[in-house]
């Protein structure tokens, strides 16, 4: 038997006034065979339609916070919720130290640290590459670059690789995946165990974002990811469990608007005025966990794939190099309860370690054969006022020539272990030793990691460059990576975000 039924969407959204306008589209969904056995569809649906709306979600004023005050008892007690649900953000190319709540004095993030101030930073988060493909690989799978074998623009994530969705959906959780970076699209392999894995819907970009941004090459922006996340928590949030990933990208981008133009036109300030606009975006967010009542029963992951370098070593931008500026990384957690006073993890983690980590948390099954552990040791430690020993090395890896299929590789790798971070460029040659160009940083006595301390510390590198030349050996346990040709209109699609792709 057919049924219609309606869902009415009423969006808060942001004009150049910025007066709220709700924004009403009636979807009539048909069949209860589509609600019982394809609800995927349901949501997609749903998703699609919001190219409909033409304005933009509103920079909100912060709703009052839900959440009950919690202990280290209750993350323990986490693993036995039956109601916990997860939202992953992921903030493409979002460097840590731009950030108020790792140091900076720019106030480009108030409702980011605000939240952070409750929940739990890590306070030294290192990605495993510069570019976004290879370091989605690795949080993903918890495997390192080498046992991806996602590298290069071509390769594609095994099929044989266990995936987290995949893990949430044996537990019976929904999962949804909204992107707007064309690396983690579905034909790369990141689509797997989704129940529904989209693009963002690409509406209009916001006439205010255009007028400080008129070179911007794509349509949409940051708002519909969370305008479509949003709707999904309309309708399915209190349905059953689920996991949504939300791929944010107006960081990358650049995009901002005239509210959030506070550090001035330089492109170090234009990264910042983004990084404000996405902390708006975010905001919003926030607030619908609370009217909709999940805050109290969803952990909240927020974290980048990379970060971005403006000329600190001659190079700006990502995906050339593996220097701190475009490594180093915030990865903070909002439990659903409150922590007062928030938690900080002072011990070195990595992209690799975020799943092992959620999983533990949430008493799901761990990943199979991961590189990366569980840092709930040290989330414990932390609510105990300790700290955890720091002894485990890191390791940072970009091809440089990812987007060359015609040349050969040319590693970049970056090995990290307490304070220091040996950096290697295997393949240029110093023209008066003809030797690989390696440097050696101490963040100790140089926090900026400028100062080169190669000659001072001869055992530490010899240590580790042993340790990065057996690190290049290692191989994906399933074989080399799959490759897939990429047309001519995906390979521009991808150009148009600043990728310089032959």
């Amino acid at each position: 038997m057919s049924i219609a039924i309606a869902a009415m969407i009423m969006m808060p959204v942001r004009g150049n006034s910025q007066k709220t306008v709700d924004t009403w589209v009636s979807v009539c969904f048909m069949t209860n065979t589509l609600l019982q056995k394809n609800w995927p569809w349901l949501v997609a649906g749903a998703l699609i339609l919001l190219w409909l709306l033409s304005t933009s979600i509103q920079y909100e004023p912060p709703v009052g916070d839900p959440r009950p005050l919690g202990t280290k008892q209750d993350i323990l007690q986490m693993a036995e919720r039956e109601d916990l649900n997860v939202i992953f953000v992921l903030i493409d190319t979002l460097r840590a130290d731009r950030l108020g709540m790792y140091g900076y004095q720019r106030d480009t993030s108030p409702v980011f640290d605000r939240w952070a101030e409750t929940g739990m930073r890590f306070g030294r988060h290192l990605a495993q590459s510069s570019w976004t493909k290879t370091s989605m690989a690795s949080l993903w799978t918890g495997l390192y670059p080498m046992r991806t074998g996602v590298t290069r623009y071509d390769d594609v994530i095994s099929p044989e690789a266990v995936m987290p969705a995949e893990r949430f959906k044996e537990a019976g959780f929904k999962t949804i995946g909204i992107y707007r970076n064309g690396w983690v699209a579905p034909t790369f392999g990141f689509d797997q165990g989704f129940d529904v894995y989209t693009h963002a819907p690409r509406r209009r970009l916001n006439p205010a974002v255009r007028a400080n941004n008129p070179t911007i090459n794509t349509d949409g922006n940051d708002e519909d990811t969370v305008a479509a996340g949003i709707e999904f928590l309309r309708v399915s949030g209190h349905d059953g469990r689920w996991f949504l990933y939300m791929h944010l990208m107006d960081v990358h981008e650049f995009v901002y608007d005239e509210g959030s133009a506070l550090f001035g036109g330089s492109h170090s300030g234009m990264y910042d005025n983004s990084i404000r606009w996405t902390d708006g975006t975010l905001n919003v967010l926030f607030n619908h966990l609370a009217e909709f009542g999940l805050s109290q029963n969803t952990l909240v992951v927020l974290t980048a794939d990379h970060g971005e370098a403006f000329r600190e070593r001659g190079l700006e931008g990502h995906a050339r190099a593996v220097y701190r500026e475009t490594t180093e990384i915030p990865l903070v957690m909002l439990f659903p309860f409150k922590l007062e006073p928030g938690l900080v993890v002072p011990t070195r983690t990595q992209g690799i370690d975020v799943w092992p980590t959620i999983f533990d948390l949430v008493g799901l099954d761990p990943l199979d054969d991961t590189d990366g552990v569980s840092r709930v040791p040290e989330i414990l430690a932390a609510a105990d006022g300790e700290t955890l020993p720091d002894s485990a090395m890191g390791f940072s890896f970009l091809d440089e020539n990812w987007g060359r299929q015609e040349k050969a590789p040319r590693h970049r790798l970056a090995v990290t272990e307490g304070p220091y971070r040996f950096v290697v460029r295997s393949e240029v040659l110093d023209v008066e030793s003809s030797e690989p160009i390696e440097e050696l940083f101490n963040r100790d006595s140089d926090p900026g990691e400028l100062e080169d301390v190669f000659e001072t510390e001869p055992e530490v590198v010899d240590r580790l460059r042993e340790a990065g030349g057996q690190w290049l050996t290692e191989k994906p346990p399933w074989g080399e990576a799959p490759k897939r040709e990429i047309g001519e209109l995906e390979l521009n699609q991808l150009r148009a975000l600043g990728y310089a792709i032959p």
